[in-house]
């Protein structure tokens, strides 16, 4: 079973050299940490960043340089900053190659809830409403079951959607799943020490397994 940084570094080996990346909140933001040394990539971050590294060092933080979640960042050399409006701009002209993202739920169409518990405030659905809308590709990042111990992939979402139709993949800290074009999750990869009986007890939505399930290179 992985941890949140297992499942960062499993889905920093879909990033593709040249790509340009969006990390939503969460556990997204952890795989700029994996992203080797030698591929050419440039992360975005929807509040106004092209060219977001690694988290900074202790005692290195600068508390003016931030990502979409608040968080300290660092830049790297190149980079560029700019108003969210052109940040947008970029987001719903299609030129970020690949979107990570958070949820609390995935269903089983590739529907996702990630912006809103009813009874808690939140301040609105941000920059993920426009991410879900312009991604041709959004891979998400995590937990295959709640605290409850109930699953998060579903036949269908309960909580409010924040896009229809859009999740291509899926990490979770128990496998990898492809979101299949006609319904269902296609299990590709088990995390290590994980078995396939595990995975379908802890999976609500419909599950295809297909051969020989590998383990996770992580």
């Amino acid at each position: 079973m992985l941890d949140k940084e297992g499942i960062a570094k499993r889905i920093a080996k879909e990033i593709k050299d040249g790509y340009y990346v969006n990390l939503g909140i969460g556990i997204p933001t952890l795989v700029a940490n994996y992203i080797p040394d030698t591929m050419d990539v440039v992360l975005q971050s929807e509040n106004g960043l092209l060219g977001m590294g690694p988290f900074p060092f202790e005692g290195e933080e600068d508390a003016d340089t931030i990502n979409a979640g608040k968080q300290t960042i660092t830049k790297l050399p190149g980079s560029a900053i700019f108003d969210s409006a052109m940040s947008f701009g970029m987001i719903r002209a299609k030129k970020v190659n690949l979107t990570i993202l958070g949820a609390m739920e995935v269903s089983e169409n590739g529907d996702i809830a990630n912006w809103k518990i009813p009874g808690k405030m939140v301040k609105g659905m941000g920059g993920a409403m426009d991410l879900v809308a312009s991604a041709d590709n959004i891979i998400v990042a995590m937990q295959h079951i709640n605290r409850a111990g109930e699953s998060k992939l579903l036949p269908k979402c309960s909580l409010p959607l924040t896009g229809v139709n859009c999740v291509k993949k899926i990490v979770t800290e128990l496998a990898v799943l492809d979101v299949l074009p006609g319904g269902g999750f296609k299990l590709l990869e088990r995390a290590p020490g994980v078995s396939v009986e595990e995975i379908i007890k802890a999976t609500a939505g419909k599950l295809v397994v297909e051969g020989e399930i590998p383990e996770m290179d992580v």
